[in-house]
């Protein structure tokens, strides 16, 4: 039946045109956009996987900026250690040069003291962004330093930032700025040499520990002239007892019911058994001083104590060293994770600009069929008007 009322053939071939310009249209904005799904009407699963993968992401990207910090902190931390540790190898040098006899150590104090000075400044300039990993306020105890290290989301949607921690403690800061507990500040006790000797006081042999010298001790006390086995003139006078090994003597007729350790002659000298040895407990490798006083047992003990910095420091580095490592593997993980979860982004949503262009291709030809066909169904009821000429 023909009408000219109700165009059925023109009805059916405006929606189809209707139809495909809705095709057309959403295959224009995956093209523009380059998005299969651009929001949640596209795909409502997929963009919300997309959406929260996305946040994500970006959070991986503050991650990747806080990882850049912490090698940053790290490297200055190392930086300042190694270069510590070459000052303290450098002080160590100078104290077994002055083991040597006849040097004179108050120079060698002059270099040990602008060496002391050098680490100071080492390890007030070894900070970065205000963080300073080589002396630290010990006063609480260990003091945890921490590094970003990524973003974690579990199968329960739970998130959670991990970090790397860094402990600073007496192991690993040179400086304590509480107190004197660092590896370059902590007080050492350093004992002057003795020797115990059996000696008979008031007819009763008891053992007496003594302050024992070194001939090159004697000799580098100021004024000694040695007569035989006693040296007097100097600060103290002394009396041998063994092979290179001397103690305090005093003259015999003060200690009148002592025996004689030795009689030049012209004096008898007993051993002062009232110089008891001493111990220095003030030393570190911050604060070591030594002058032409300085024994060479005392120097032994410098060196000791200097050498144990040593492996602190070299240890400290380690742990430093590792740190950098594991930053830097950290940082190539979660740049490859980032590049993972943005190509699985765009697995999801991401259009096939191959598979649209020849979408909208065939689209545009469907269009300009269906305007054919809407023109050729509406041209039917022209046709009527020839029934009545």
């Amino acid at each position: 039946m023909t009408s000219i009322l109700t165009n059925t053939s023109a009805m059916a071939a405006l929606q189809t045109l209707r139809s495909i310009s809705s095709s057309m249209e959403e295959t224009q904005a995956h093209v523009s956009s380059g998005l299969r799904v651009g929001s949640a009407s596209d795909n409502a699963a997929y963009w919300s996987i997309a959406t929260t993968m996305r946040s994500d992401n970006m959070a991986l990207s503050a991650v990747q900026d806080a990882l850049g910090l912490g090698a940053a902190k790290v490297d200055t931390a190392y930086a300042g250690m190694e270069s510590a540790i070459e000052v303290v190898k450098e002080i160590k040098a100078k104290l077994t040069a002055a083991t040597e006899d006849g040097v004179d150590k108050a120079k060698i104090q002059e270099e040990i003291t602008q060496l002391q000075d050098q680490l100071v400044s080492i390890a007030d300039a070894a900070s970065f962004s205000g963080e300073n990993w080589l002396q630290a306020d010990l006063s609480s105890g260990t003091v945890t330093k921490s590094v970003v290290a990524s973003f974690v989301r579990d199968d329960s949607g739970n998130v959670s930032v991990k970090k790397v921690n860094y402990d600073l403690s007496t192991t690993s800061v040179l400086f304590d700025t509480a107190g004197a507990t660092g590896i370059l500040d902590a007080a050492t006790s350093i004992e002057d040499d003795s020797i115990t000797l059996n000696i008979n006081v008031d007819g009763v042999t008891s053992a007496y520990t003594v302050t024992a010298y070194t001939t090159e001790d004697v000799i580098a006390d100021t004024g000694s002239v040695f007569t035989g086995d006693s040296a007097t003139g100097g600060a103290l006078s002394y009396v041998k007892v063994a092979d290179d090994t001397w103690v305090a003597a005093v003259d015999q007729t003060t200690v009148a019911t002592q025996e004689v350790a030795y009689n030049d002659g012209t004096t008898s000298w007993a051993v002062d058994t009232g110089a008891a040895p001493g111990t220095v407990t003030t030393a570190s490798v911050a604060t070591l001083s030594i002058d032409s006083n300085t024994t060479s047992g005392q120097l032994d003990q410098l060196i000791q104590m200097v050498d144990d910095a040593l492996t602190s420091m070299t240890s400290a580095a380690a742990s430093l060293g590792s740190i950098s490592s594991r930053i830097e593997m950290q940082s190539e993980f979660v740049s490859n994770l980032s590049d993972s979860i943005e190509s699985g982004i765009g697995r999801l949503v991401d259009a096939d600009m191959n598979e649209e262009s020849t979408r909208l291709k065939a689209l545009q030809t469907q269009q300009q069929l269906a305007i054919q066909a809407l023109s050729i169904a509406n041209s039917d009821s022209q046709n009527v008007l020839s029934l009545f000429r």
